[in-house]
């Protein structure tokens, strides 16, 4: 059974961090790319960034976040996590991974293979 979870959200005060964990299990992890999602109340799901598979060379992040929010990936320990630096409020959603194939469909919000259940990450003004 295929399987994605996230942690590591939580309430931070502006300008704080956190990182969010996404452990995967039930298919061959080097095989899939990994992207982070979110969706605040009352909107789309959008797309934060996304890292390759298999050697996990390349990535890809939202122009909101870039500059702030950091794609990382263990293999080994079949999990990918998303540190986030100085977060703003317009950063409160939930947060969720999912795997596909490739980085190709991130930025839709949509598309990919398997996703998790998502994480809540508030952040106060």
């Amino acid at each position: 059974e295929v399987q994605l979870e996230e942690s590591g959200g939580g309430l931070v005060q502006t300008g704080g961090s956190l990182r969010l964990s996404c452990a995967t299990s039930g298919f061959t992890f080097s095989d899939y790319a990994i992207g982070w999602f979110r969706q605040a109340p009352g909107k789309e799901r959008e797309g934060v960034s996304c890292i390759s598979s298999n050697k996990r060379a390349s990535t890809y992040y939202a122009d909101s976040v870039k500059g702030r929010f950091t794609i990382s990936a263990d293999n080994a320990e079949k999990t990918v996590y998303l540190q986030m630096n100085n977060l703003k409020p317009e950063d409160t959603a939930v947060y969720y991974c999912a795997a596909d194939p490739t980085c190709g469909r991130w930025y839709l919000g949509h598309g990919m293979d398997y996703w998790g259940k998502g994480t809540t990450v508030t952040v106060s003004s």
